[in-house]
């Protein structure tokens, strides 16, 4: 997957960017009249712990600081992702309720027989915030010790290896069974309800495979409590330098990068739009900020809300034809 990159590139949100982002964000831009005038909540429609909650935790200070109003996440998991993405697409266009979201946000259509939202049709984009490869990795009682060893394990041993997702159709789901796709193997999904779960199910050895985001994998593998096989980006990650890619260790032309995305409700005022896009964008590129986010995993995007919204078009098309390949469902 080709993410477009606007100006600059950086990585990952984390705890201690938090820091130098509140320093950052400056007065960028014309602020609206009277906005915001109160707080503003950001709906994370997944539980704590994983990529999303961590973005929009990451943001919501910064744009607190910048804006001199409280940004609170809401965290409003469920249906991977539905039923908090539904909330948000429902709320008043007014500025007061944003999403953080990623690739389930284009996904669900293809997966569950009905979603009560358009992906493309009833949010404002405003920026795609970040991009970052998912790491492949095993608890470390599982033998192989590369991609090969676990796609030779995988066929001598169909459907005996299992993999911890984030609930039917989210992100370590849909890099499981295109890993299974390419690799023609079958490893089976075991689902949970969240990121944050999943990852804890690879850690304590309840399943053998994780696919989860490198900002959140790569700490618990250099403290050896996972060992990574590859990871999913076309190139190596600073996060995991010493990982190859799926790519180039036994699935070619396997590529996975995930991404975060900030909207809005259809019709929320442009001048909203613009300035929530530029408060973010002052802080993101600050030098030090983009170190440190690469150092942990993630790359600044940044992009304009066109940008946003022209990458979730190609996202739709692209994984929509992987789901229907692999007849992935949700009842």
């Amino acid at each position: 997957m080709r993410i477009t990159r606007r100006r600059f590139v950086g990585t990952a949100l984390g705890a201690g960017a938090g820091l130098m982002l509140a320093a950052a964000f400056g007065p960028a831009g014309a602020q609206p009249a009277n906005y915001p005038a109160k707080t503003v909540r950001i709906i994370a429609p997944f539980p704590p712990g994983g990529s999303v909650d961590l973005i929009s935790r990451a943001l919501a200070p910064r744009l607190a600081e910048s804006l001199g109003q409280s940004f609170v996440v809401d965290n409003r998991a469920g249906a991977s992702g539905t039923i908090g993405t539904e909330l948000a697409a429902r709320s008043a266009p007014d500025g007061y309720t944003l999403l953080v979201n990623t690739i389930p946000l284009v996904t669900n259509t293809f997966l569950f027989n009905r979603v009560p939202y358009d992906a493309l049709t009833d949010f404002a984009p405003i920026m795609l915030v970040t991009s970052s490869p998912s790491a492949v990795s095993v608890h470390p009682s599982v033998p192989p010790r590369n991609v090969r060893e676990l796609l030779d394990l995988a066929k001598a041993k169909p459907g005996a290896i299992d993999y911890g997702t984030a609930g039917p159709g989210t992100n370590p789901h849909i890099a499981g069974e295109l890993f299974n796709y390419l690799g023609k193997v079958n490893l089976v999904a075991v689902h949970f309800k969240g990121g944050g779960p999943a990852l804890v199910a690879a850690i304590s050895g309840e399943v053998s495979v994780s696919f989860s985001g490198v900002a959140e994998t790569s700490r618990f593998v250099n403290a050896g409590r996972l060992r990574a096989l590859g990871v999913t980006g076309q190139t190596r990650t600073p996060a995991l330098p010493e990982v190859p890619t799926v790519a180039e260790s036994g699935v070619p032309g396997y590529e996975f990068v995930t991404w975060s995305a900030i909207l809005a409700p259809k019709n929320t005022p442009p001048a909203i739009v613009k300035l929530l896009n530029e408060r973010l964008a002052a802080g993101l590129r600050h030098a030090d900020v983009q170190q440190r986010l690469r150092d942990i995993g993630f790359e600044i995007v940044a992009s304009s809300p066109e940008e946003l919204g022209a990458h979730l078009k190609r996202e739709a098309a692209k994984w929509g034809k992987v789901i229907r390949e692999r007849g992935m469902k949700v009842e």
